[in-house]
């Protein structure tokens, strides 16, 4: 975990996304990785989680200045029900 020099805590870290779904078909796995940025709250938050967690993510995307590469941003962690 940084401190933004502002203050707030924030962190970077890999989202892994693994689904199964039906395509065409026949039975696809989905899986991606996603750079992702939490600030706050939700940075103490996910620097607390084990390796490997589940939960379910909510944020947006969003494509830093003069880059080409996506990075997901945190506005909500939940547990998954």
């Amino acid at each position: 975990m940084r401190y933004t020099p502002a203050g707030l805590p924030a962190i970077d870290v890999l989202l892994e996304h693994v689904s199964h779904l039906e395509e065409a078909g026949l039975e696809r796995v989905v899986k991606a990785t996603l750079k992702t940025r939490a600030l706050g709250d939700l940075a103490k938050t996910i620097s607390a989680l084990p390796l490997g967690s589940e939960r379910q993510f909510e944020g947006f995307l969003a494509t830093p200045n003069q880059t080409k590469s996506v990075i997901f941003h945190l506005t909500q962690i939940q547990p998954i029900s």
